[in-house]
């Protein structure tokens, strides 16, 4: 890749992924050389929150690279869904329905690492749309070498988070659908608590990137932009009034719909 300064934004490309997170996993794996036999990262993942897994963040890296896999969503259809799928005899993934908690978080993920006699992982994916700074937080029994976690890129360069309520579903807490998840300063300070370099987001706004420490060596020609201009990014208008309907907000409108909601300053909370 030459020795110059590179966007991870750059890489990115969607085969099942949303915002082009395919093309930015498959890179990463590249520089960190995690499929290659000295790698000390096993060759597996895990994502959650990934609904009926036809569109995730690792599906390619599934088809692509045979790594073993373990996803789970929170609604049983979805995981009936992936069952069926063809992909559920042709490699080896597990799809388990749970509603994820910080308090259950590390049970879950040790049962699939003992079934696969495994110590870690070289990529986790956070997406549940809640909970994600908790649960991230939470996480002890596994130190991936790649984390992504979508960040709510409305709550700007405040170092917040929805309320911890381990019953949290989004639209039930504002019919928006846009009071949901963390802040990207929040989720940067989490993983250098946890021991991880921020480098970079996705063009929209919607995924925060994560290398551990241990690898920050082959991260050196990464260029990472500031959070402002990440949360700046995202366009998404996919609020939604009362009836459900969406309604299209653009901008800081989008915003000041939970302006008045409790919010949880993980600066005061280390």
């Amino acid at each position: 890749m030459g020795g110059g300064a590179i966007d991870i934004q750059d890489f990115e490309f969607s085969a099942f992924s949303q915002n082009g997170e395919d093309g930015i996993l498959d890179m990463l794996i590249e520089i960190l050389e995690l499929d290659t036999q000295n790698s000390p990262y096993p060759r597996a993942f895990i994502e959650f929150g990934v609904q009926d897994y036809t569109e995730s963040n690792t599906r390619y890296l599934l088809k692509k690279r045979n790594f073993l896999g373990f996803v789970m969503d929170s609604n049983q259809a979805h995981i009936d869904f992936i069952q069926q799928d063809e992909i559920y005899w042709r490699y080896d993934i597990e799809a388990k329905r749970a509603f994820i908690t910080k308090e259950n978080i590390n049970n879950l993920i040790k049962e699939w690492l003992n079934s696969r006699e495994l110590h870690n992982i070289a990529i986790l994916s956070i997406d549940i749309d809640g909970m994600d700074y908790f649960v991230w937080e939470s996480i002890e029994c596994v130190q991936p070498a790649i984390v992504v976690v979508e960040f709510n890129a409305l709550f700007g360069t405040k170092h917040i988070s929805v309320p911890y309520n381990d019953s949290f579903n989004r639209f039930e807490a504002h019919y928006s659908g846009l009071y949901f998840g963390a802040s990207l300063p929040a989720f940067i300070d989490l993983g250098k608590r946890k021991g991880y370099k921020f480098i970079g987001a996705d063009s929209s706004g919607t995924n925060a990137f994560f290398v551990h420490n241990s690898l920050e060596s082959k991260t050196q020609h990464i260029h990472t932009n500031s959070p402002e201009s990440y949360c700046m990014q995202h366009n998404a208008r996919q609020s939604r009034d009362q009836n459900g309907r969406l309604t299209y907000l653009s901008g800081k409108e989008r915003a000041k719909i939970f302006k008045e909601l409790a919010l949880y300053n993980t600066k005061d909370h280390k």
